[in-house]
């Protein structure tokens, strides 16, 4: 009897704490900065169970995540070909991650049943280092490139893209329309002056 060997399952939970961690920046549809102050922060990672309650967070903490999140937008809008993300941009975004992996380290946790990337860390590091494991179970999955940010400049919402051709730009059609409505506006301009 010849059995098949199924494909390999995308991680919802890993793309889903990304995504999380991502999506957490203001933009101009009236999201708010969750972020912004070192309550914002904890109460997000609590929620997310990556920290304890007991935990103290400072505005130094809230920044470190914002600039690790900074850097993981920079990253997913080069997936999505955002054309306004230059290669200087990536690179330096590529280098802060590379920081940020000395700063919150990975331990590799084998079981018989299995083996995983754990945060070496406990705390905030602890907790940045489990979006860093997150990705780069991802990453591993062959599913990092399927994680994108929205080209649409004040959206950059981050999504799974979910199409054959790994093509998608936008998160949902109303920002496609909005960029296309844009770029119109700007032809009609420069036609009009």
């Amino acid at each position: 009897m010849k059995t098949t060997r199924e494909a390999p399952k995308w991680n919802e939970d890993a793309a889903a704490l990304v995504l999380q961690f991502v999506n957490t920046r203001a933009d101009g549809a009236g999201r708010v900065e969750v972020f912004g102050t070192a309550s914002g922060f904890a109460d997000w990672a609590i929620e997310h169970g990556l920290l304890d309650a007991a935990i103290v967070v400072t505005d130094s903490d809230a920044v470190a995540a914002r600039e690790l999140r900074h850097a993981l937008v920079t990253v997913l809008l080069a997936h999505s070909g955002d054309s306004d993300i230059g290669d200087a941009q990536v690179a330096a975004a590529e280098r802060y991650l590379l920081q940020a992996g000395v700063r919150y380290p990975l331990t590799t946790v084998v079981t018989a049943e299995t083996a995983q990337l754990l945060a070496g860390s406990t705390g905030v590091p602890g907790a940045l280092g489990a979006v860093l494991a997150a990705v780069t179970e991802t990453a591993q999955r062959g599913d990092w490139m399927r994680i994108k940010a929205c080209c649409n400049p004040p959206c950059h919402f981050g999504f799974i893209d979910r199409t054959r051709n790994r093509a998608a730009r936008y998160c949902s059609p109303g920002c496609g329309s909005q960029v296309s409505m844009r770029a119109l506006r700007q032809r009609r301009k420069q036609v009009g002056s």
